[in-house]
């Protein structure tokens, strides 16, 4: 579990709140406590951290509407929810909208340990692919104009001199993009450009890139 990671709790009920963050911290996790889910929404960001558990029923939303309103601020915490009263169309409407999980908070104990760590695992995961892809899309748009149409050409597998062709430029010209291409997003074949280009989730439809906004 990354230390930079935390357990987001909310719940309206004071006294639940306060014993369960004791009962998390005793099992050596960083707590932060909410009454509410307006105040929850108030401290986290989209570079946040680790996950959330949350009653179902809040003061000021439900739980459901958190979920919903965290996806929409661009918030990818897990949710972890627990409630004294869950229903079968609430954990389905929970899970279908990515819940990490739905514990009932009289069994939750042992499970909501389990769950956290789980969560807080599946999101450190998320969080080193989401800065592997942004690296890569930093570097994709670092490329020129003309860079990029000659790696869309490559990524088509045309040849240096159907390149030159297509674009109006010599066969020269082609291989000196290509060199620079090579150095700054840092491959040595076109094979490891098309690797790159699709980690970096820049295909829409079909073999050819689209391309981030840059120089």
């Amino acid at each position: 579990m990354s230390e930079s990671a935390a357990v987001f709790l909310v719940d309206d009920d004071e006294l639940f709140l306060a014993a369960q963050a004791r009962t998390l911290r005793a099992a050596r996790l960083q707590v932060w406590t909410f009454s509410s889910g307006g105040d929850l929404l108030s401290h986290v960001s989209p570079q946040s951290l680790g996950c959330v558990v949350t009653d179902l029923s809040l003061s000021d939303m439900t739980g459901l509407e958190l979920q919903r309103e965290l996806a929409n601020r661009g918030v990818t915490l897990p949710v972890i929810f627990l409630t004294a009263y869950g229903t079968i169309c609430a954990s389905v409407c929970a899970m279908r909208a990515g819940a990490a999980d739905f514990l009932e908070k009289r069994n939750a104990h042992r499970d909501l340990l389990d769950a956290i760590r789980d969560a807080v695992d599946r999101d450190a995961t998320a969080h080193d692919e989401r800065v592997k892809v942004d690296d890569l899309r930093r570097k994709f748009a670092s490329l020129t104009p003309r860079e990029r149409e000659v790696v869309q050409q490559v990524l088509d597998g045309r040849l240096n001199k159907q390149i030159a062709a297509t674009l109006g430029i010599t066969t020269r010209t082609v291989k000196l993009h290509r060199t620079s291409i090579r150095a700054k997003v840092g491959i040595r074949s076109a094979v490891q450009l098309a690797t790159l280009a699709r980690d970096a989730r820049l295909f829409d439809s079909g073999p050819s890139p689209s391309f981030p906004k840059g120089q």
